[in-house]
């Protein structure tokens, strides 16, 4: 079972903030395919969702320095074309320790520059399945460079104050969602998942997720 798929030490990361992580995989009622507690956890509290688009939100809580992250995304990436119209996918980097901070600050500068939907495959890809040393935000900044990205663009963005205000708000939020590793999903700030057999399993509860939020959360 995913139940934790790689454990992380507790950091003290961006200005103090306290974190416990580490990298994981998630319905509920009668016949339910999925039960509460088990794949998949309802939130305390109201829905603390990460947009406002008036979507079901779907987002993925991930890090490009998790190997399980780059086994997921190929799947990721068809759950997020299937998605119905009234539902939206997301992104959010997780920086749970001090080696997963520069990857954080990438993902933000990659949004920022538009670069995302070309670089998120590759990333993985160059990373994991042809060994290219990207870890450092050098590395990374050499990674996106090799794909188009202006350099010092890159490197201005990812260290900016901008970036890392992102982050702090980002992890609050994460915090809040009990998000203790990745690849996570929650969706509508209501729903994470839990302790699942595979990532075909996280996909498809994602699906049932969405599905409920689609009929009222029934």
């Amino acid at each position: 079972m995913f139940q934790r798929f790689t454990r992380l030490r507790v950091l003290a990361l961006l200005g103090g903030l306290l974190l416990t992580s580490a990298c994981t995989a998630s319905s509920s009622e009668g016949a339910a395919p999925y039960t509460d507690g088990q794949e998949y956890a309802t939130l305390p509290g109201p829905a603390q969702r990460y947009s406002d688009e008036g979507k079901i939100e779907v987002v993925e809580v991930f890090s490009y320095g998790c190997i399980h992250c780059a086994h997921f995304a190929p799947t990721a990436e068809k759950l997020r074309q299937s998605l119905p119209k009234d539902a939206v996918f997301k992104l959010v980097p997780a920086p749970f320790s001090a080696e997963w901070l520069p990857y954080a600050r990438a993902y933000y500068a990659a949004k920022k520059l538009g670069v995302v939907d070309q670089t998120h495959l590759a990333l993985f890809d160059e990373k994991f399945n042809q060994h290219y040393p990207i870890n450092s935000l050098d590395e990374l900044a050499d990674f996106y460079a090799r794909h188009g990205v202006n350099r010092s663009e890159f490197m201005r963005i990812a260290t900016s104050d901008e970036v890392t205000a992102q982050m702090k708000s980002d992890l609050a939020l994460i915090q809040k969602w009990q998000v203790d590793g990745t690849p996570t999903v929650v969706v509508d700030g209501k729903y994470r998942s839990g302790n699942v057999r595979s990532l075909d399993e996280l996909s498809a509860l994602t699906q049932w997720l969405v599905k409920r939020e689609q009929a009222g959360g029934k």
